[in-house]
C-alpha cells in the first residue's frame, strides 16, 4: 500500500481546494469607467449603478430597471413574440444563430426588449427595456415585433407607454429585414398618438444608428440620463466626412438639452418621480404626493459638474 499515494495526497488535494474555495470572488468590487473609483458591488446595486464618488451612469440591466420604475418593483412581463431566429443564414467569423444563443445564454432573455405592464404611483403603465447587454440593443425582428406588439396592448389597455432605451441600431445580422422595423414601430408609434395616449422615451447610454434616427426620438417626451451617448453615425466618422473638430461632448445627453434635442437630463435616482409626474400630467391624472423634490439637470449645471440628488431615489438609494 502507497501511504502517500492513497493518504497524504488526497488530503493535500482537499486543503487547495478548500482554500480556493475561500478565495474573494473577482466580481465583488467594480471600477468606475469615468473616474476609476473601485465600488463594491453592494454599494453600486444600492446606487442604481450610479458611481457614488462622481455620479457616473453605468449601465442598468433590463430587470432592474423595470423593478425601479414600478410601484413596489412589481410588474407583469409580457410573452416574447416568437419570430425567426436566422431569416437569412447569415454568417461572418461566426454563425448569427450561434451569436443568438450565447446572449440567450449570457442574459436569460429571448432578444433585446422586454415589456412589461404595471403602475407607477397607482397610474397603469406599459413600459419596455431595450437593454445593451443583448447584442448591443440592436434592433432586429424580434424587437420590432415586441414593440409593436406592446404599443398594440397599451392602445386596447390604455395606458402610456414609456420606452428606456439603449441600442446600437439595427441589427446587420437581419439586413433589411431589421430595417423594416424602424417603419413599424413608428406606425406603433402613430397608434399610441391616435389613441391619446403618452409616449416618454428615455434616452440611455448609449443610444445611436437607426434607433435614434426612427422611434426614439419620436417620443412626446424625451428624457435622457446624464452623460448618455446619444447620435446616429459616431463622432469619428462624422470628423472623417466633414474633416472638420467637433465640439468638446458632441452627441452626450447635455449637449443635446443646450441644443433643444431632448427636453430634460434627470439624474437616474429622480428619474422615477419625473417619469411619475410627466405621465400624470400627461393624462391629466391627479398628481400623486412625492416626499421629495426631483432633480432636474439644466444645460448649465449638467456641464462640468457631478450629479446630485435630494435625498433618497426610488429604492430608497441616495446619493453620497
Amino acid at each position: 500500500m502507497n501511504w502517500i499515494a492513497n493518504f497524504v495526497r488526497p488530503r493535500i488535494k482537499n486543503l487547495i481546494g478548500a482554500a480556493r474555495s475561500s478565495e474573494t470572488p473577482e466580481n465583488l468590487w467594480r471600477k468606475c469607467p469615468a473616474c476609476g473609483e473601485m465600488i463594491f458591488h453592494r454599494d453600486l446595486d444600492s446606487a442604481q449603478q450610479v458611481c457614488p464618488q462622481c455620479g457616473h451612469h453605468l449601465r442598468l440591466g433590463a430587470a432592474e430597471r423595470l423593478a425601479s420604475f414600478f410601484d413596489g418593483g412589481i410588474y407583469e412581463e409580457l410573452p416574447a413574440p416568437q419570430v425567426v431566429s436566422d431569416p437569412l443564414r447569415f454568417r461572418d467569423q461566426k454563425r448569427y444563430s450561434d451569436r443568438i444563443k450565447e446572449a440567450r445564454t449570457k442574459t436569460g432573455r429571448q432578444d433585446a426588449l422586454v415589456a412589461a405592464r404595471g403602475t407607477i404611483d397607482g397610474l397603469p403603465v406599459m413600459a419596455a427595456v431595450q437593454a445593451f447587454d443583448f447584442m448591443g440593443g440592436s434592433l432586429g425582428m424580434a424587437v420590432g415585433e415586441a414593440l409593436v406588439t406592446a404599443m398594440l396592448a397599451a392602445v386596447q389597455e390604455k395606458r402610456p407607454f414609456v420606452l428606456f432605451v439603449s441600442s446600437g441600431g439595427a441589427r446587420m445580422q437581419e439586413g433589411l429585414l431589421s430595417l423594416m422595423q424602424m417603419p413599424r414601430v413608428t406606425i406603433g408609434v402613430d397608434l399610441l398618438k391616435e389613441a391619446g395616449l403618452p409616449y416618454v422615451v428615455v434616452l440611455t447610454d448609449p443610444t445611436t444608428g437607426g434607433v435614434s434616427a426612427s422611434y426614439a426620438m419620436l417620443g412626446d417626451v424625451h428624457i435622457a440620463e446624464p452623460g448618455a451617448l446619444i447620435g446616429f453615425a459616431g463622432q469619428r466618422v462624422i470628423e472623417q466626412t466633414i474633416r472638420e473638430r467637433l465640439p468638446e461632448g458632441f452627441q452626450r445627453a447635455e449637449y443635446l438639452l443646450d441644443h433643444g434635442m431632448v427636453d430634460m437630463v434627470v439624474h437616474r435616482h429622480e428619474l422615477r418621480a419625473t417619469l411619475s409626474r410627466t405621465l400624470h400630467m400627461l393624462m391629466k391624472r391627479p398628481k400623486p404626493k412625492v416626499r421629495s423634490i426631483p432633480q432636474t439637470i439644466t444645460a448649465e449645471a449638467a456641464r462640468g459638474t457631478p450629479a446630485k440628488t435630494n435625498g433618497a431615489g426610488a429604492n430608497g438609494a441616495g446619493a453620497r
